[in-house]
């Protein structure tokens, strides 16, 4: 569920891709999951938060997601917690040669957002675990959760690969965007935290269980860095590296062709160590025209704004 221009491919889609994307595009509209200019469908379940821009979603609500998605998902059980390697070495992330997004393994702290509101489950923005002092927290972008109020029918499928949630599946327990997002979708405030937990039995929060990126604000443009997503006609990820580029003082720049629809939300990594695919988040993919389109992708800058969102969203009663 990107939002913003439709990010489709600059030459077009192989044609064993064409058939398939076409499907998924079709589906998730015909679920009313996809609407013009990548964004969410207006009509999807949405509630009011406070005037800060906090919402405490009632646990009911998440309990009810997590049962639509159980036809949706098949879960594996007993899966070990990931944890970093304390002290693990980073990828030096080459610039990838095309380039062009090209399907990447899963990261154990990456995954799609799914929506249950309008019928079958589909997944259409992308997000990550970061570290937070209660470890239950995941950052996107601000338009994957909030259309005229925050979404309702929220999952988060951590790992997802082909059909399987390997850590789960995760619900919302509050939702925290910046007021000037909300008022007027201000493409510098594009950015959403989310704590979120595992219905059921188990208590792990989901850094316990995934790990978590790190994160950094007031990050230097230039730096190397891996853009991950799922798209939406994509049961796994996308993962291109590039050079990020300041496209403003405000805004970060990131080209690379086939970041299509469904990437949104997905991280902008660097310092990745190839032990455990963790890395830190300076960026998500949003910001300006919400996205970007089908050769360039943005992200809102992680500067003093995000670092008081990050602070409330960790600090706020859920």
């Amino acid at each position: 569920m990107d939002t913003g221009s439709m990010r489709q491919n600059a030459g077009g889609p192989r044609p064993a891709a064409l058939t398939a994307l076409v499907a998924a595009v079709l589906a998730l509209a015909a679920a009313g999951l996809i609407v013009a200019n990548r964004g969410l469908a207006t009509d999807s379940p949405v509630a009011d938060g406070d005037a800060s821009g906090h919402y405490a979603q009632p646990a009911a609500q998440g309990d009810e997601t997590a049962d639509a998605m159980r036809d949706a998902v098949r879960s594996e059980n007993g899966t070990a917690p990931l944890k970093p390697a304390a002290g693990g070495t980073t990828d030096p992330l080459p610039t990838s040669d095309p380039l062009r997004a090209a399907a990447s393994a899963p990261s154990p702290a990456v995954g799609p957002l799914f929506y249950t509101g309008q019928g079958t489950p589909g997944h259409g923005c992308s997000a990550s675990v970061v570290h937070s002092p209660k470890g239950d927290l995941i950052v996107t972008a601000a338009h994957c959760v909030y259309q005229d109020g925050f979404r309702t029918d929220i999952a988060f499928v951590p790992g997802y690969r082909d059909g399987v949630a390997p850590y789960g599946v995760w619900v919302p327990a509050s939702m925290d965007i910046d007021p000037e997002w909300a008022a007027d979708r201000d493409p510098d405030h594009d950015v959403a935290f989310l704590r979120v937990r595992r219905p059921g039995a188990d208590t792990r929060a989901i850094e316990q269980v995934t790990g978590a990126e790190r994160i950094r604000f007031r990050p230097q443009a230039g730096r190397q860095a891996r853009v991950t997503g799922y798209p939406v006609a994509e049961e796994r990820p996308v993962s291109c590296q590039n050079a990020t580029k300041s496209f403003s003082p405000t805004q970060l720049r990131f080209d690379c062709a086939d970041l299509p629809n469904g990437t949104s939300g997905g991280p902008f990594l660097t310092d990745v160590d190839p032990a455990t695919g963790l890395g830190t988040v300076i960026g998500v993919v949003g910001g300006h025209d919400e996205g970007g389109d089908e050769a360039t992708s943005y992200s809102s800058y992680f500067g003093e704004g995000t670092e008081t969102l990050y602070r409330r969203a960790t600090t706020t009663a859920a």
